[in-house]
């Protein structure tokens, strides 16, 4: 069966993962969620991202989940925003703030993947991907 969406997948695959409070979770790999992947890293919602094969040597990417102190998740909420069906784009000015700046969105700029931060900063817009919070 196909994937109309695999950073649906991806994303849907972390927030199942964090409910059951897995340490780590995996996902078929490609370069786009291995970006978005490392973004999330960056920003201090997973704990490390690792590149590895599966039984059958598929490329996998293991995703280790961060939770703090007392074990609830760090991250409370993982949005997809653009969808196959519904591109949403942002320009260099109005990168979308989530909570009020407390949480992230995701952006593919022609600077490859970043948060929308760092799209503000480099004066560049792109289509969000995702909103974390």
């Amino acid at each position: 069966m196909t994937m109309t969406d695999p950073i649906a997948d991806m994303l849907t695959r972390v927030r199942n993962g964090l409910q059951v409070q897995k340490r780590f979770v995996d996902v078929p790999s490609s370069r786009m969620k291995s970006n978005i992947a490392l973004v999330m890293k960056d920003e201090g919602y997973l704990t490390e991202v690792e590149s590895m094969q599966d039984a059958q040597d598929f490329p996998v990417l293991r995703l280790h989940l961060k939770y703090d102190q007392d074990g609830a998740p760090v991250i409370r909420e993982l949005k997809r925003v653009s969808k196959p069906g519904c591109r949403v784009y942002a320009d260099s000015t109005r990168a979308p703030k989530v909570r009020g700046g407390l949480g992230i969105s995701i952006l593919t700029t022609s600077k490859g993947v970043m948060s929308g931060r760092k799209a503000a900063e480099a004066g560049v817009g792109g289509e969000v991907l995702c909103t974390v919070f």
